[in-house]
């Protein structure tokens, strides 16, 4: 894959960068660096390597899910809102 001026601005753009005239022959010489290092990838046979859903040994360790009811949470957690009202956040309008 070659990347051009083109793809640069267009990765700018998405990035909402800027990118300076004199910078973006470097930066098109290591994307493209970086994409022949990620295509050799597609050279390495993993055809004998069984796919695994886990890497933890013997599978994930499950923890109970127990309810627990603590009434005054909600109060300890307004308490340190800078604003609330009624047992709600008061937050600035951003519209």
């Amino acid at each position: 894959m070659t990347i051009d001026d083109k793809t640069i601005d267009k990765l700018a753009r998405l990035c909402h960068l800027h990118i300076d005239d004199k910078d973006k022959h470097a930066l098109a010489v290591e994307l493209e660096e970086i994409v022949q290092f990620v295509n050799n990838l597609d050279d390495i046979d993993v055809s004998h390597v069984h796919s695994t859903f886990t890497t933890i040994k013997g599978g994930l360790t499950l923890r109970s899910d127990d309810v627990v009811s603590n009434p005054d949470f909600g109060a300890k957690l307004l308490a340190n809102a800078p604003k609330s009202d009624d047992g709600y956040f008061i937050v600035p309008n951003i519209l």
